[in-house]
C-alpha cells in the first residue's frame, strides 16, 4: 500500500489560515483541535480544505505554494470555495474526532478477535 501524504488548510477563528502537510491528517487535525500546536491554540482552526499526494515532497511543496505564491489570496480562496464542504465533515470537531478514534479502536478488536 502506497503511504498518501496531504496538504491541508485550515482556517482560525481570528481569520487567519494554517497551512501545512502530514501524512496522517486525522492526527494532525487532532493536534490542531487539541491546542497541541502552538499557531492554531485557542484558535478553533477548521479544516478547509486538503489534497492527497503520493509523497512527501510534492505534499510540502503544494504547502509552500500556499504559503509564497504570488497570487496566493486569491487562488487559496477559489480553492476553498470550490472545495467540497462534506470532505471536511468529521474533521472539524473534537467530538467527530473521538467517534473515529473509537471505530477504529472497535474495528481493531474486532480483527484481533477473529485471529
Amino acid at each position: 500500500m502506497t503511504q498518501v501524504y496531504y496538504a491541508y488548510i485550515l482556517e482560525c477563528n481570528d481569520g487567519t489560515k494554517y497551512y501545512g502537510h502530514t501524512n496522517n491528517l486525522i492526527e494532525r487535525i487532532k493536534d490542531h483541535i487539541g491546542g497541541r500546536v502552538c499557531y492554531t491554540k485557542n484558535k478553533q482552526p477548521e479544516l478547509v480544505y486538503y489534497e492527497e499526494f503520493d509523497s512527501r515532497s510534492k505534499a510540502f511543496e503544494c504547502e509552500m505554494q500556499f504559503k509564497n505564491g504570488k497570487t496566493r489570496k486569491k487562488s487559496i480562496e477559489k480553492l476553498i470555495t470550490s472545495f467540497p464542504k462534506a470532505k471536511c465533515q468529521g474533521f472539524n470537531s473534537q467530538t467527530a474526532l473521538r467517534a473515529y478514534d473509537l471505530r477504529r479502536s472497535l474495528h481493531s478488536l474486532r480483527k484481533s478477535s477473529a485471529h
